[in-house]
């Protein structure tokens, strides 16, 4: 397989060097399988011959051409985190010809990737729109606001959607890069995994801090500081709206618009970072902590945990 990957000015260059570690790995370890797959043919391509990434260093690519016969186009993020710049620097000129290439590959029905901040650049060159995707979770609500027609699930670590490779935040490069080599061969990306001591993260969850996503709006902020201050509570929906001074509808609108979810499950999420922290920090036991966070019965939480963030009671508090 050919794999092309795009170096431009300013490019994160963890995320390049994690995706071209994790093919390199592959490749020196697929001979160690019974029946290996075939190799990666992997080539930085870039506009010019020297690229200087975001922290400034230079990396030598070959002719951006080479795009037109790759089986993959890999596009590494974009060294940039605050929202505003990164909207300003996706959609801007400087890099419209890495939207250009973009476009052009999956006009052809190649594959594209990408994860972190390069799924804004996916997204601005139109390759999303009508599929799923995943992003760095804690940019999804201006993903979800500049991009409408895109159906994205920030809790997901890897998306495919009809060609298109999306994954989480900063080092999901790792993880889009198993990705691709699962795709021809499950054992050797388990292998590289276990050489990398890398741990499956099909999930963002784990990560997510719910309160960083609800700054995005003033309401959903409201909202959210509302729910801490009764989280041993049973959730009154219309209450909260009530002393948010709004209706219930326009709640229920703003949260699903601003976090893709509703109000209920966006609570489960608080209740779970609490319980997290409270496992993990005090010797209370779980009845005592699924009180603290508004449910009667510890069975209740110990499922929470499982379908949230994919763990137990018991391994969060040996941690």
């Amino acid at each position: 397989m050919k794999v092309s990957v795009l170096v431009y000015d300013g490019v994160f260059d963890s995320g390049l060097s994690a995706a071209l570690d994790v093919l390199e790995a592959a490749n020196a370890m697929r001979d160690q399988l019974p029946q290996p797959p075939p190799p990666w043919s992997v080539t930085t391509i870039g506009f010019r011959r020297r690229v200087r990434t975001g922290a400034g260093h230079l990396v030598t690519t070959e002719p951006v051409t080479a795009a037109a016969t790759t089986d993959l186009l890999l596009v590494p993020a974009l060294a940039e985190r605050r929202p505003d710049a990164l909207l300003d620097r996706v959609a801007g000129s400087p890099l419209a010809p890495v939207r250009n290439v973009v476009a052009d590959v999956r006009e052809r029905g190649t594959p594209v990737a990408s994860a972190c901040t390069g799924t804004f650049l996916l997204a601005e060159s139109g390759v999303l729109d009508g599929r799923q995707a995943t992003t760095t979770w804690w940019l999804a609500p201006v993903f979800r606001r500049r991009y409408p027609a895109i159906t994205l699930d920030e809790s997901r670590m890897v998306t495919t959607s009809d060609g298109v490779t999306t994954a989480g935040a900063a080092f999901g490069h790792v993880d889009l890069a198993l990705a691709v080599v699962r795709t021809t061969s499950p054992a050797l990306a388990e292998l590289v995994a276990r050489y990398l001591v890398v741990d499956e993260r099909p999930s963002q969850s784990a990560y997510t801090i719910p309160s960083a996503l609800a700054q995005s709006d003033p309401l959903v902020a409201a909202f959210e500081r509302w729910a801490r201050q009764h989280l041993d509570e049973p959730l009154g929906l219309s209450d909260a709206a009530r002393t948010l001074g709004v209706s219930e509808r326009t709640l229920q609108r703003t949260v699903r618009r601003v976090l893709g979810t509703t109000p209920v499950r966006f609570v489960q999420d608080l209740r779970v970072e609490q319980a997290t922290h409270l496992l993990r920090t005090t010797d209370l036991s779980l009845d005592a902590i699924a009180r603290r966070v508004g449910y009667e019965h510890a069975n209740t939480l110990r499922i929470l945990l499982r379908d949230r963030i994919g763990t137990t009671a018991g391994t969060l508090r040996a941690r």
